[in-house]
């Protein structure tokens, strides 16, 4: 059995994070010791590294709860890992769409300040950022 420090270490990660892991129910101690101390099993070492990978696969935590339940029910099948797991492609791949877009609107900002040695009352970054209906910070769908 593991102190949530030795957890930690082994899982490179701080005992904060074990903490608030438990407190989102992604994480329970196996026992405690006689003195209250939280004591982990290395099933909890499989867990943590599982949580990391599915951050790195951009789920959130809460969508790796629902990953780890879909674990431990016995009527789940591959496909419904496999929903979620599509859910989140898409998802990502709208983020990656959005910010295709933010940065070609920065580049056309970028292009449009040309002249580094203007008054910055005559930016035409910030004049940009200020218009109301952002005209000039949208990109089209065409681009």
């Amino acid at each position: 059995m593991l102190t949530i420090g030795k957890l930690a270490a082994i899982a490179d990660v701080r005992t904060d994070t074990l903490r608030y892991y438990e407190r989102e129910q992604l994480l329970m101690p196996a026992s405690k010791s006689d003195s209250g101390y939280r004591l982990y099993d290395g099933e909890s070492v499989r867990r943590i590294r599982f949580i990391k990978q599915a951050q790195q696969c951009g789920f959130t935590l809460s969508e790796i709860g629902q990953l780890l339940a879909l674990r431990h029910r016995q009527s789940a099948r591959c496909g419904d890992v496999r929903k979620l797991a599509v859910e989140k492609k898409q998802q990502l791949e709208a983020r990656i769409g959005r910010m295709k877009t933010m940065s070609k609107a920065l580049d056309r900002l970028i292009s449009d300040c040309a002249v580094p040695t203007r008054r910055v009352d005559e930016c035409p970054i910030l004049s940009a950022l200020d218009r109301a209906d952002g005209a000039r910070c949208r990109a089209t769908k065409d681009e």
